[in-house]
């Protein structure tokens, strides 16, 4: 063969070498536009389905406590402004299939005037009187029933609790060391249940200004919301300048409800995720947060079936 002659297999050589280097090309459109559109399936799925929320404060021991993971379902009461993840849309007073959330259920109200959300308990309903008469609670002239229960137990974790000051210092009256040198808090606490059986707990351990408020009536259209550890919230009994909701909240500013807690983890947690396992509360995981019912409602309800 003539050695200035191309061999026969050149241009098959050159054929693959450019489909190697087609193969090797990126479709940077095709991937950004896969990554966008997955993206905007979370957010959709977040604003409209649910969402995860983290607990950060005390305010609503003893049922949630600072580190709880837990799930917000957004369709209970409808959707509306407050509904997007992020606070994405301007408020408005629209919703789309509204409905008003029953006395007890665990709601994610939004700030007034601040995109911040918080998480409370609704005690109070359209048209609903609301008084707190040394903290104790009366709904429509009758005092909620309120039961002394034995002290909930309450970790000693000052890395989560505002590091250790000034939160703790109300809690360290009830401050309680057992034999083997573990550390706890044991407050005041009482059992309520509301006109529709729905019962909870909660911590009533101190005197303070908000033990003493109204009488306050509802508006059409709001929900009044208190948190479970009475002493330590910012609600709807403190006004929007003091980092509370300032009174009945709008129907439209509800984001979700609160369902259940998927994982816990204590103050030992650091940002290393081996840390996680060692410091997972395991007994909170799957905790439900729908308030339970009264044994007379219950039984009121099988005398109906």
């Amino acid at each position: 063969m003539d050695p200035n002659e191309p061999h026969p297999h050149d241009e098959l050589r050159k054929q693959l070498k450019k489909d190697e280097g087609e193969e090797e090309k990126i479709n940077w459109f095709a991937e950004i536009r896969g990554l966008a559109l997955m993206l905007l399936a979370v957010l959709v799925f977040h604003s409209l389905v649910a969402k995860p929320f983290y607990i950060p404060s005390t305010s609503m021991m003893p049922g949630l406590h600072v580190g709880d993971r837990l799930v917000v379902s957004k369709y209970p009461y409808g959707w509306s402004w407050a509904s997007a993840s992020f606070h994405l849309l301007p408020r408005g007073e629209w919703r789309v299939f509204g409905s008003t959330p029953e006395y007890g259920d665990v709601v994610i109200p939004v700030h007034p005037t601040r995109d911040e959300d918080y998480i409370k308990r609704v005690v109070g309903l359209p048209g609903d009187t609301i008084e707190v008469d040394q903290g104790r609670l009366i709904l429509n002239g009758t005092p909620v029933k309120r039961e002394v229960v034995p002290p909930v137990r309450i970790p000693f974790e000052p890395e989560l609790l505002c590091n250790g000051s000034p939160c703790l210092s109300s809690f360290d009256p009830y401050r309680v060391r057992e034999a083997d040198g573990s550390v706890f808090f044991e407050p005041p606490t009482f059992r309520e249940t509301l006109p529709n059986g729905a019962s909870y707990l909660i911590i009533d351990h101190r005197t303070q200004r908000s033990d003493n408020f109204g009488p306050y009536i509802v508006k059409e259209g709001h929900v009044f919301v208190m948190g479970d550890n009475r002493d330590e919230s910012a609600d709807s009994r403190a006004p929007a300048e003091a980092s509370g909701l300032g009174g009945g909240i709008p129907l439209e500013n509800i984001g979700g409800r609160a369902e259940f807690i998927t994982f816990s983890l204590d103050g030992s947690a650091t940002w290393n995720p081996l840390s996680w396992f060692s410091a997972m509360r395991g007994d909170r995981a799957w905790t439900t947060l729908r308030p339970a019912l009264s044994e007379d409602e219950t039984a009121s309800e099988e005398a109906a079936e």
